[in-house]
């Protein structure tokens, strides 16, 4: 069993950890362990106990990790050597995490959170602390490594708008919009995943399914550190390590997909010389294979906003359209004297945004390219 389980995933905290790393995990874990002993069974069982550590593990913090803070602390380096420096410190202290919780843990997690069951809505039985404190230390550490990732991206998120705060644990965990809830499994790989098929069931799985879907989703992918009997703490070091890379790199991939958006959306507004019309072709290739993706969207909000702010721009006849009629934008662009090159290329890079380009988005440039050409 222990085969599956990579020794240098231990030798790598041994070597890497130094006494600031491990007071620092220490000390955010106390904090957490406070905060543990302040939940009710109720809190557990109902997955309240991830709203209240939503509320601890963010508000403060957000404060203080900004860009500003990021720009002081690494002065110079670009944004993508930010975010993998701070990938790599998120992941040993995970480990660290890791290796501290398998010292501590003497039960079985089947045992202790099954018996939640039983318990009254006012206790957490005791062998539950440790494990909690392991839960909400590494879905603390995974969220902030998220957001710290937006900021280092310059992706504006208000954690406290509903809409922000829910981008950002879908991304921190690697849930999508109206998914059901992901098997805890889903996230190790596959040679891990078959070992866990035969110990993760009965009482863990019934009291997984009782909690709502944030909270079951982190609860079953922390199960699965504990719920193996004989492997111990390479096990809990590996997944913790390996869910928190994964969630990093999750997290970098969506937010800096988003900043290159956004930067498209500032050379774009900067270079042309037409702005309204190059919003009124921008939408109609947006619309024309009949779906608005997230990047698509979010290219056209932030172009609608920059029009705003650098050329005074608020076109209220194209924020009433419903449906973009393509022989109106047409008419528009033949009554339009001059080069109209930047308009081709905005809506080429338009087109592009998500993606290839549909039969549609290609006969709306074809279209778009011969009127330009008979000027």
């Amino acid at each position: 069993m222990t085969e599956v389980l990579p020794d240098d995933a231990v030798n790598a905290v041994n070597a890497g950890e130094d006494e600031a790393d491990r007071e620092a995990v220490e000390q955010e874990r106390a904090k957490l362990q406070d905060f543990v002993k302040g939940l009710s069974a109720d809190d557990i069982k109902s997955g309240g106990w991830f709203t209240k550590l939503c509320a601890q593990a963010l508000r403060s913090y957000t404060k203080k990790a900004n860009w500003e803070y990021f720009q002081r602390k690494y002065k110079g380096v670009p944004a993508d050597g930010i975010v993998g420096q701070q990938i790599k410190l998120a992941a040993k202290n995970a480990m660290i995490q890791g290796g501290i919780t398998s010292s501590l843990y003497t039960g079985t997690v089947a045992a202790t959170v099954g018996s939640l069951g039983g318990a009254s809505p006012a206790a957490v039985p005791a062998g539950l602390v440790t494990f909690m404190v392991d839960l909400t230390y590494i879905t603390q550490l995974q969220m902030r490594l998220a957001h710290d990732i937006a900021v280092i991206y310059r992706i504006p998120l208000d954690v406290d708008d509903p809409e922000d705060m829910m981008k950002l644990v879908r991304v921190a965990f690697g849930i999508k919009a109206g998914e059901v809830a992901r098997s805890g499994t889903r996230f190790v790989p596959g040679l891990v995943r078959q070992i866990l098929k035969k110990y993760y069931s009965g009482p863990v799985l019934a009291a997984a399914k009782s909690l709502p879907f944030v909270g079951k989703h982190l609860l079953q992918r922390n199960i699965i550190k504990f719920g193996i009997p004989g492997v111990g703490i390479p096990l809990t070091i590996f997944v913790n390590r390996y869910t928190t890379v994964a969630a990093g790199r999750h997290a970098k991939s969506v937010f800096r997909g988003e900043a290159e958006v956004i930067e498209l959306a500032d050379t774009l507004i900067r270079r042309t010389r037409h702005p309204r019309l190059m919003l009124w072709v921008a939408w109609l290739v947006i619309n024309a294979d009949g779906k608005v993706t997230d990047a698509e969207r979010l290219l056209f909000q932030q172009l609608t906003r920059l029009a705003l702010e650098r050329h005074q721009l608020h076109d209220e006849q194209l924020a009433n359209v419903i449906t973009i009629d393509p022989d109106d934008v047409w008419h528009r662009v033949d009554a339009e004297p001059g080069d109209l090159s930047d308009v081709l290329h905005a809506a080429e890079r338009v087109a592009t945004v998500d993606g290839d380009l549909s039969t549609q988005e290609e006969a709306v440039i074809a279209e778009l390219r011969g009127r330009c050409r008979r000027r």
